[in-house]
């Protein structure tokens, strides 16, 4: 397998200086952790993040600064640079001699970079915000985002909040020559099956997550581990512990006082087995009402994951006991299948492989006869087999709330002018089609990496660490681990609804039995239920609905009934609705106050 070495040791840490490049009437300004200019009018390049050079190309050849190695695989290599470079990073390299600006982030989508290309000026930055403050007048706010980020409670990538500025997809490109901008994927996976699932495989896989905590673990300053007591932060945590050893590795975790959230049994017994110097954090409903508008403002544009306290918290709990970076775990479920919704979505394409005739002309219309007795197992058959019907990636979305409801329900006729309800799933179905010829898990799971990982989970604990002042790395999103994952047979990833069978197999033995057969949880946070109680919570999420009104972007009876059906019906479920509304507002009251629709 191909080793990747470290390209200086001053750039294999996260840096905390953003990536800024301005480039415009022959000039560029360009700001970044690392820079190297070759002829004030010729060559710039900025690096941000831990660039790995891989070590099949080093040679002989000493490794110097990072931005200097990539000025120089630009002029041997060009655009084929990237085929040389690992780990999580962004780069900007700025040909002035050509006409031409170069920019990318790294496979996975650790790092993000946005840009904005008008007037014959180019704007690229790692921070949305820095890069909006450098625009000579503040952009508008797209409208298009605002209901993609009540679709997925994100805002994914390309779109930003701010319109004709643009996010990189993960692996992607972006290529400026002189007035012409264009981007594209600069890596794709490499599906194979041949992994078998054997203890050969199980030992490299171990080997292989060991390296990637090394590597994350290397550097200045003391590290930490977040330990939700699941599979991935318990694995990383483990392989800490044991590169660490004999000196004990802090893990943090959060706890709730609500049953149904808390599962501190799990991390008590990861920090047991691993004899990890573990603390707890226990999150409140007071707690949270004191830190939430803080929160919603720390994003560069609205996010709606209601998770993020969670993070926030166990960072900052770690931050004040002198921790500087933190290892999180996510990325394992992405990469090895531990989505319980790729096992249910299997069972669904079991039916869909039937003839059509059978599905559509038979099977259809018997269980709807079926569906109309009271029998609850009746109506189930009816909407296993309606569901079914509806192909991937579509499928996945079956429970949106802008499938349940008519988006004219939600959304002013104002605005539903000026959106297109159906970009959503486009942009889900052509991302589902890169994955190739693959099968659905492995597409499922390359959807993941874009719509789960970098748009949100990746966006999140960046986030939060960074508003909690510490660093953070992702082992398990390590390149090597990565392609080797991708050589992993689907049935062995998943298999008559075994989540993560080759993994969980993989860690036997070095895992607690009681953290590999646990049922997923995560760090979710019961905001629904606690705003039904707390009269601060409560505060929060009726103020900022109440003033959103004003925005004129919602139908008020649309909020109106949001904060019924959340009082008088399911908490949870509500209380999601409930939650991407309530950050909406306080980000906008933060960031852009004056806005109106």
């Amino acid at each position: 397998m191909t080793a990747a070495l470290p390209i200086t040791p001053r750039a294999s840490r996260v840096a905390s200086a953003d990536l800024c490049v301005s480039v415009r009437d022959g000039g560029a300004t360009v700001r970044g952790p690392s820079r190297a200019t070759i002829d004030e009018r010729r060559l710039h390049c900025a690096v941000a993040g831990t660039p790995r050079w891989l070590a099949s190309d080093a040679g002989s050849k000493a490794i110097g600064d990072a931005a200097a190695t990539l000025l120089d695989l630009y002029m041997a290599r060009g655009d084929a640079l990237l085929d040389s470079l690992a780990g999580a990073f962004a780069f900007c390299i700025v040909d002035l001699e050509r006409g031409r600006t170069l920019a990318a982030a790294d496979r996975m989508g650790v790092w993000r970079l946005h840009y904005q290309h008008d007037r014959g000026r180019l704007l690229i930055s790692s921070s949305l915000a820095t890069l909006v403050q450098q625009c000579e007048t503040r952009p508008p706010v797209d409208l298009q985002a605002l209901y993609d980020y009540v679709y997925f409670h994100m805002i994914p990538a390309p779109r930003t909040i701010y319109a004709g500025v643009r996010t990189l997809r993960r692996a992607e490109l972006l290529s400026v020559d002189r007035d012409r901008a264009a981007t594209g994927r600069y890596w794709q996976p490499a599906w194979r099956t041949d992994v078998a699932d054997t203890p050969a495989a199980h030992a490299e896989t171990r080997e292989l997550l060991s390296r990637a905590v090394a590597r994350s673990l290397a550097g200045e300053g003391s590290t930490a581990c977040f330990l939700s007591g699941g599979l991935d932060s318990s694995s990383v945590a483990g392989m800490a512990a044991k590169v660490r050893s004999p000196q004990p590795m802090p893990a943090y975790s959060i706890g709730f006082d609500t049953a149904a959230y808390d599962e501190t049994e799990f991390a008590r017994a990861a920090a047991a087995a691993f004899r990890l110097d573990w603390h707890r954090h226990e999150l409140t409903a007071d707690e949270t009402a004191l830190t939430l508008p803080g929160v919603a403002a720390a994003f560069d544009q609205p996010f709606g994951n209601s998770s993020a306290l969670a993070v926030y918290h166990c960072a900052r709990t770690a931050r004040e006991r002198g921790c500087r970076r933190m290892l999180a775990g996510d990325g394992g479920d992405e990469i090895f299948g531990g989505n319980s919704r790729y096992a249910k979505q299997l069972l669904f394409e079991r039916f869909a492989r039937w003839p059509a005739w059978l599905r559509r002309g038979v099977i259809a219309p018997l269980t709807g006869l079926v569906a109309k007795t009271p029998l609850p197992l009746a109506r189930k058959l009816d909407s296993y087999v309606t569901q079914a019907n509806v192909p991937l990636p579509d499928r996945l979305q079956s429970y949106n709330f802008l499938h349940r409801h008519a988006p004219r329900e939600l959304f002013s006729a104002a605005i539903l002018e000026r959106v297109d309800p159906l970009e959503p799933l486009a942009m889900l179905r052509t991302e589902y089609a890169e994955a190739g010829e693959t099968g659905p898990v492995n597409r499922m799971l390359y959807l993941d990496w874009q719509f789960t990982l970098q748009d949100n989970d990746l966006v999140k604990v960046n986030t939060m660490c960074r508003h909690a002042g510490v660093e953070v790395a992702y082992p398990m999103l390590d390149d090597e681990l990565v392609a080797f994952s991708c050589r992993i047979g689907p049935q062995d990833k998943l298999r008559d609804g075994d989540l993560r069978r080759f993994y969980r197999r993989a860690m036997r033995g070095f895992l607690p039995d009681t953290v590999i057969d646990k049922k997923k949880h995560g760090f979710g946070l019961p905001f629904g239920v606690w705003t039904r109680t707390h009269a601060g919570l409560r505060a929060h999420a009726t103020g900022a609905i109440e003033s959103l009104r004003d925005r004129r972007l919602f139908e008020p009876a649309f909020l109106d009934r949001v904060l019924a059906l959340h009082g008088d019906v399911h908490a949870a479920y509500y209380g999601e609705l409930v939650w991407i509304l309530t950050v909406l507002e306080l980000w906008f009251a933060a960031r852009l106050p004056d806005v109106r629709f």
